[in-house]
């Protein structure tokens, strides 16, 4: 459904903006889909004085013309006849757009004569069909833009246009003035009056209409008038505008009312050349199947067996509320014109229309159910246009069949409002919202106007009052505690099962062992001293609480390997215990890779497992448990690690949430499993609960400004490890900083003995303002320092 500004205010007094108008819209239901502004299209057209033109000295048709488009005189060829010395002109300059011809004008020759821009046209602008001459303007200043001309002088030409998509059950909204009254229902603006000054029948009509009585159920009624003598013509300019505006291309006067009314009023009309109705008499009938009607699209159709058609003698001249035929279609040359109104039902119009493949505006309405109230108002209104504009003398209206009851009313239960959609809205103001929609009030009973087919009981009433209201205004409202069990999962428990599943999900196989081992294991992680020996053991290999999960796992990978089975990935979620008493005991997540990452295949994709896989899944299990994005990689894990093939994951120097990296060989000679094995153990209880708890995702914070990379190459001992490094450049200035890759290596060669290379990449990512060299020198500086104090390193020359 498209509509211009101009158009909807000739029903709504308003002043809001065209943003606010659609921002309503889509508020109410009537979602915008598309904002058009013909403005935009000639803002690089320019107002210029043609200063002199005389004859192209190669062409009779030609003129080389001096424009002064305020840069200047230039030299423009022009095939217009009316170019001529002193009129002023719209200027298009080389690089603009042309939209009527498609093209981007540029500068060329015609004839051997440089030409720089061209005079337009109104069609070459698309805002009419005139070609005859290039525009002339009665006033206009040189160098003004030509947009902001026609906004001063010409505002309709650059309306507007609205585009909304309509749910199937608003075809109350397929008129702009059911657009205008739910924006003045929300408050926007007021209604503008829609009456009609009937027309006085001059004549009796001598045109009769009938209906079957097998028909009433799917054509119930039919009005019609017959005009003599008027004058069809093209269409008023305001009138062919606002067609072209929304999509449709002006025919005539006769034939551009119908089309008009069907957009306004939500009111399909067709008009007949009374001249061509064979016996002045017009039957609606249900088709047998076999009848053909060559229709207004010039095509032929033969329709399906319950169609309603309107037939003369002759046979059938228009497909009841899809198409009208050609063979009594009105030309610039009808002088005498039957204007019929009726309703068709709904079901029998979808029907024909999908069986005859027609997408017409009228079936489109009335398969949804216009008014069939306004059927005869919609009449006067066609006619009243057509003698104001076309003359000529109208007749009585005759009539066939009845318009069909569809009064109902239901009752308003103002309390629904606040159980039903969860607002609270004041009894009053749910009265005078259902007035302005048109409802009317008797007591608590609202009866439903003849245009919202869609209200079928008292919860609609409740629906278009919010809908007026706004849902946006509604508010999330935790629903009470009875029938609903209280949370039996502590957030431990709740982030331990987010751990398994995702650990699982990348692969690992669960493991459920004893929580006591011998104590030599125990020893190798730090356990197995008299506060965590067991008093009556099982036996002697769990004589003690282990003190950590990773010799279980490691045991576990011995027994696999010794059974053939190399390639590992296990884990175990559980307890470990540092003490003997009631709470001396902390939660992990610990996982094992041993071997190659899969089997061998013939593209050799198999590689051994390494400390870089260990990493990425604990940083992904960890971040599953809700952990924040930005920690610190840094050393010192233990005697259980190797010293150089490992990192603990931390928020600060004191607080660990876990530990990567290769086990130390002694610990897998003294377990007896064939190493390498790389590992991870995470403290899920060390990771902090989020201060807001939110069952949702929140909304992605993406920068909008330019991140910047600096590059930066140290020389320093190779002893230094290369995190030392990148901490340090990290920390010169955490906010900016957003992330430190490291991407080359160089040891020995021309840096001497004992001397690597390390070059490493810096992002820096602001949040506020625009990097510029002052900041970038600041924070490179800063870098520089902290590194080569890091590291005892130096900028690499």
């Amino acid at each position: 459904m498209k509509f211009t500004l101009s158009w909807l205010k000739s029903h709504l007094d308003t002043d809001s903006s065209v943003d606010e108008i659609c921002e309503t819209l889509t508020d109410l239901g009537l979602e915008v889909e598309s904002i058009e502004n013909p403005a935009a299209k000639l803002s690089d057209f320019v107002i210029g004085r043609v200063t002199h033109a005389e004859k192209h000295p190669d062409a009779d048709k030609l003129k080389v013309c001096t424009v002064d488009a305020g840069y200047g005189p230039t030299q423009i060829i022009c095939g217009a006849p009316n170019a001529r010395e002193g009129i002023t002109v719209v200027v298009a300059k080389p690089g603009t757009y042309i939209p009527g011809l498609d093209i981007t004008i540029s500068v060329g020759k015609i004839r051997g004569i440089e030409s720089f821009g061209m005079m337009a046209s109104e069609r070459e602008l698309e805002i009419s069909e005139e070609h005859d001459g290039i525009i002339e303007l009665p006033a206009g200043e040189i160098g003004q833009s030509f947009a902001d001309y026609l906004a001063e002088y010409e505002p309709a030409r650059i309306d507007p246009v609205i585009e909304i998509a309509i749910t199937p059950n608003r075809p109350d909204a397929l008129g702009v003035r059911g657009v205008a009254r739910d924006l003045a229902a929300r408050g926007l603006g007021t209604m503008k009056s829609c009456d009609v000054d009937s027309v006085p029948a001059s004549f009796a009509n001598p045109i009769s209409v009938t209906i079957d009585d097998d028909t009433l159920a799917q054509a119930p009624v039919l009005y019609g008038r017959l005009i003599k003598g008027v004058k069809n013509s093209p269409s008023p300019d305001w009138l062919q505008r606002q067609l072209r505006a929304i999509g449709l291309r002006p025919i005539s006067f006769l034939v551009d009312v119908t089309n008009w009314f069907t957009y306004d009023l939500n009111r399909p009309l067709h008009v007949f050349d009374a001249d061509k109705i064979s016996g002045n008499t017009l039957r609606l009938h249900r088709a047998e199947g076999t009848e053909t009607l060559i229709g207004l699209d010039d095509r032929n159709y033969i329709l399906p067996k319950g169609a309603t058609v309107i037939s003369d003698v002759e046979g059938p001249e228009s497909i009841g509320g899809v198409m009208g035929g050609l063979r009594t279609g009105c030309t610039m040359d009808t002088v005498n014109v039957f204007v019929e109104s009726a309703y068709f039902d709904p079901i029998r119009t979808a029907y024909t229309g999908r069986a005859l493949k027609i997408n017409s505006d009228a079936r489109y309405r009335f398969e949804r159910g216009i008014d069939p109230a306004f059927t005869p108002e919609g009449l006067e209104h066609a006619v009243r246009m057509i003698i104001d504009h076309a003359g000529g003398k109208a007749s009585e209206v005759v009539q066939a069949g009845q318009i069909p009851d569809t009064s109902r009313a239901y009752k308003l239960d103002t309390e629904r409002c606040s159980s039903l959609v969860g607002m609270d809205i004041s009894a009053n103001t749910q009265r005078l919202t259902l007035t302005s929609l048109g409802f009317i009030m008797v007591g608590d009973m609202a009866n439903v106007p003849s245009w919202r087919p869609d209200v079928q009981g008292s919860a609609d009433l409740v629906e278009e009052v919010a809908r007026i209201a706004s849902l946006t205004k509604l508010r999330g409202v935790p629903m009470p505690r009875a029938g609903v069990p209280v949370p039996v999962l502590t957030p431990m428990q709740k982030r331990l099962a987010i751990a398994r599943r995702t650990t699982a999900t990348l692969g690992y196989n669960e493991c459920v062992t004893y929580s006591f081992i011998d104590q030599a294991a125990a020893e190798l992680f730090g356990g197995g001293s008299n506060a965590t020996k067991l008093a009556n053991p099982i036996s002697s290999e769990m004589s003690h609480m282990r003190p950590a999960l990773l010799p279980n796992l490691l045991q576990a990978a011995a027994r696999n390997q010794a059974r053939g089975m190399t390639n590992l990935a296990l884990f175990e979620a559980g307890d470990a215990f540092h003490g003997g008493e009631p709470g001396e005991q902390h939660t992990l997540v610990t996982g094992i890779l041993v071997g190659k990452t899969g089997p061998k295949d013939v593209h050799g994709v198999s590689r051994n497992v390494d400390i870089y896989d260990a990493k990425a899944d604990a940083e992904a299990i960890l971040s599953a448990m809700g952990a924040p994005k930005k920690v610190q990689i840094l050393r010192g894990a233990g005697d259980v690690w190797h010293p150089g093939r490992h990192g603990m994951i931390c928020l600060g120097p004191k607080k660990i949430l876990g530990v990567f990296g290769e086990i130390h060989p002694k610990i897998l000679t003294a377990l007896d499993v064939k190493g390498p094995v790389v590992a991870f153990v995470l403290y899920p209880s060390d990771v902090p609960i989020p201060k807001n708890q939110v069952v949702n995702r929140g909304a992605a914070n993406l920068p909008d400004l330019q991140a910047v990379e600096r590059d930066f190459a140290f020389v320093m001992d190779t002893t230094v490890d290369a995190l030392t490094a990148v901490n340090a450049a990290a920390g010169a200035d955490k906010e900016l900083i957003e992330d430190v890759r490291v991407f080359d290596e160089f040891i020995g060669g021309s840096l001497g003995e004992g001397k690597k290379s390390l070059a490493m990449t810096v992002r820096l990512q602001p949040s506020s303002i625009t990097l510029k060299d002052a900041n970038i020198e600041v924070v490179s500086a800063k870098i520089i320092d902290k590194v080569t104090k890091a590291t005892g390193g130096t900028l690499r020359g």
